[in-house]
């Protein structure tokens, strides 16, 4: 085989752990085979037989990059919403959003969610040690710093991830009563779902979230439905032929966040008393969005 053919298949070998690396760091399909290809370009520039460790060296390569499109987001996020939409589009990005959601699903919406608010070297850090089992020392030469630092930015970045501790059988009675809520509403199971509510429960959706779920009547001013049989059969209604929610805990309580593709668009917050759910606020207003502490479960 000549050269060029063998450093073909060595990096087509590497390229669903360099993709994988890419798609966590940065949350979009898109950018993710950008870093990649700029990896594939790269490397074509370089010497091969001068690289010791392939693997190695694509992963620092594309970590870097990611680590620059990551700061790089920091004036788009200045921009309106929709010019960083249009900017999107116009680079092609979410060519292809199905096979984008199914990753983001295999993922984990969530946790796409919650490393979007680390700092890029809290991403790199925790991306690379605890979701890819890198040590710290290799940790932290792909960032330039030191094993300590690494470690202790992806310490950091742990603590944001996983959320505030809290009494475990708290929190596991408020996991199974939202996963029963989920459930019910995914199967369009009216029963099930009146089951998991109180007769009195409350729901509240804000403008933003109601022109989310292209809800009819949406509006700026928020809605407040009272009684679980007023308001459950059309959120159902509403609910089918949308990406599902995932549980995460939303400012220290289990909630649901609705993140198609990977990109937060609402998330639910609930109140819960005697195993069932009291209250509802369906949230998509973006200032409220960035205020709030989410995390995995």
């Amino acid at each position: 085989m000549d050269p060029q053919g063998w450093l073909t298949e060595r990096f087509e070998e590497k390229r669903p752990l360099l993709r994988g690396v890419a798609y966590r760091m940065l949350g979009s399909l898109g950018e993710a085979e950008d870093a990649v290809q700029e990896a594939w370009l790269r490397l074509n520039r370089t010497e091969a037989a001068t690289i010791e460790n392939l693997g190695g060296w694509l992963t620092t390569v594309v970590s870097r990059v990611c680590l620059d499109m990551l700061r790089s987001r920091k004036s788009r996020r200045e921009q309106p919403i929709d010019a960083q939409v249009t900017e999107r589009i116009a680079r092609g990005e979410g060519a292809d959003p199905e096979a984008e959601a199914v990753l983001a699903d295999s993922v984990g919406v969530a946790l796409l969610v919650v490393l979007d608010a680390l700092t890029p070297a809290e991403r790199l850090a925790f991306v690379l040690h605890d979701l890819f089992a890198l040590p710290f020392d290799e940790v932290g030469s792909v960032m330039g710093r030191s094993a300590a630092a690494a470690k202790q930015l992806a310490s950091r970045a742990r603590r944001r991830v996983r959320g505030p501790s809290a009494p475990s059988d708290a929190r596991a009675v408020e996991r199974e009563v939202v996963e029963a809520f989920m459930r019910a509403v995914r199967a369009g199971d009216l029963e099930g779902l009146l089951a998991v509510l109180d007769p009195e429960a409350v729901i509240r959706i804000d403008g933003a979230a109601r022109m989310a779920g292209r809800a009819a009547d949406a509006a700026d001013t928020p809605r407040e439905i009272r009684g679980a049989s007023n308001w459950a059969k059309q959120m159902i209604a509403l609910s089918r032929g949308q990406s599902g929610g995932q549980a995460a805990l939303i400012d220290g309580s289990v909630g649901v966040v609705v993140a198609p593709g990977g990109r937060l668009s609402r998330v639910l917050v609930f109140g819960f008393a005697s195993g069932r759910i009291t209250r509802i606020e369906v949230i998509g207003d973006r200032d409220r969005l960035r205020a709030m502490d989410l995390a995995v479960l």
